[in-house]
């Protein structure tokens, strides 16, 4: 009786596994969707945005616009390289990397915006939803902190340009090399296919439609994958997490640069640890440092790109958004106080936006959109 027991029990935890695999599948099907979709709304609209005339505090939040719309820093990132090899910036590589680095600090904001987006299909529990939000706005008070910290360095003292200048110049003659990412390769086919078929109507655009379609996969792939992990693995998986991965805040780090090197995707990698730290097997403070690894692995899509052209400037503008990222952490990982600002912060604005529930769909649109927009065409 007890072995029956045994088989039926194992039989089970098969079948949620696959579903967990099938679940997280579609999950990650949804983010490419979003991301395809908004890239198809936004990528001309951002790139018309895009110019080497604009003020430094206009570039900043031109990076922000550019890099919400399109879902991807790394996008942003790569299409301002461009723009630097094909002189958009000027001709002096100096002058045309100092200007171009107020965009990348943009791009480090926008691209926290799905993180928040992710959050959103916890938003019908009301735990669920605090442990999500605040893991994933913590990523955009610790960008917010390090844009407030670095922005006026690099417009009086050029602290980062100076900087990627320098480690542009070890690197120059490195040649070319690229990487392709796993889990865009298993995912990307079927994200193309669902594009097809929605251009074959005419009814909504659809690039519309697959971002409707998408949240509405997300919704439903958070909702049941975190009844699942809770089920099947919740103390194992946990203490899997606490003694290996995320033992020690810089084990946690170099998880995040390493995972988002491999999958060429901040957002993604980011957005991965949302659902678990809904369904309460991470803690804000262990998903922290994580997320400061995603913010550095991210750059070597640029870096890589950049490495194409053979010239200086472009290369300058890739290591100026790695420069960014390791003055971020070095100012602010250090010391106790300052550290705990972001994770204070995420935790004060989810307890806000449990209590209201719109508090959290303003939040994207006004912080993400309609403040860099409205900044945008009024200084302009």
């Amino acid at each position: 009786m007890t072995s029956q027991k045994d088989t039926t029990s194992n039989i089970v935890n098969y079948l949620k596994i696959a579903g967990i695999v099938a679940i997280l599948y579609m999950f990650l099907v949804s983010i490419g969707m979003i991301g395809s979709g908004f890239k198809g709304l936004g990528r001309g609209f951002a790139e018309g945005l895009m110019t080497g005339e604009a003020a430094p505090l206009i570039g900043l939040f031109i990076g922000i616009l550019a890099t919400s719309l399109i879902q991807s820093s790394s996008t942003t990132t790569s299409i301002v390289v461009g723009m630097v090899a094909a002189g958009t910036f000027g001709e002096d590589p100096v002058v045309a990397v100092a200007a171009a680095i107020p965009y990348i600090m943009g791009a480090n904001i926008g691209t926290s915006i799905t993180n928040t987006i992710v959050s959103m299909g916890h938003i019908v529990n009301k735990n669920e939803f605090r442990r999500a939000f605040s893991a994933s706005v913590v990523h955009d008070f610790f960008n917010v902190m390090t844009v407030i910290i670095l922005f006026p360095l690099q417009l009086y003292f050029g602290i980062i340009s100076k900087t990627a200048n320098w480690m542009a110049s070890l690197f120059m003659g490195a040649g070319t090399f690229t990487f392709k990412s796993p889990l865009k390769m298993i995912t990307k086919p079927v994200v193309d296919a669902i594009k097809n078929v929605f251009q074959m109507q005419d009814v909504i655009n659809y690039n519309w439609l697959m971002i409707i379609i998408a949240l509405i996969l997300l919704f439903i792939s958070l909702r049941y994958l975190t009844v699942l992990i809770r089920s099947l693995v919740m103390e194992k998986l946990e203490a899997f997490f606490d003694s290996h991965i995320f033992k020690t805040s810089i084990r946690a780090m170099f998880f995040g640069v390493f995972i988002t090197i491999l999958v060429q995707s901040s957002s993604i990698t980011t957005s991965l640890v949302i659902p678990l730290a809904g369904a309460g097997i991470l803690q804000l403070r262990q998903i922290f440092p994580y997320t400061l690894g995603a913010n550095i692995g991210t750059t070597i899509t640029a870096l890589l790109a950049s490495l194409v052209s053979g010239t200086h400037a472009p290369l300058a503008v890739a290591f100026g958004h790695l420069a960014f990222n390791i003055f971020g952490i070095a100012l602010i990982w250090p010391i106790d106080k300052i550290r705990n600002i972001p994770i204070h912060m995420a935790e004060w604005f989810a307890d806000l936006a449990v209590r209201n529930r719109i508090i959290p769909i303003l939040y994207i649109l006004v912080v993400f959109f309609l403040i860099p927009l409205s900044l945008i065409f009024i200084v302009r």
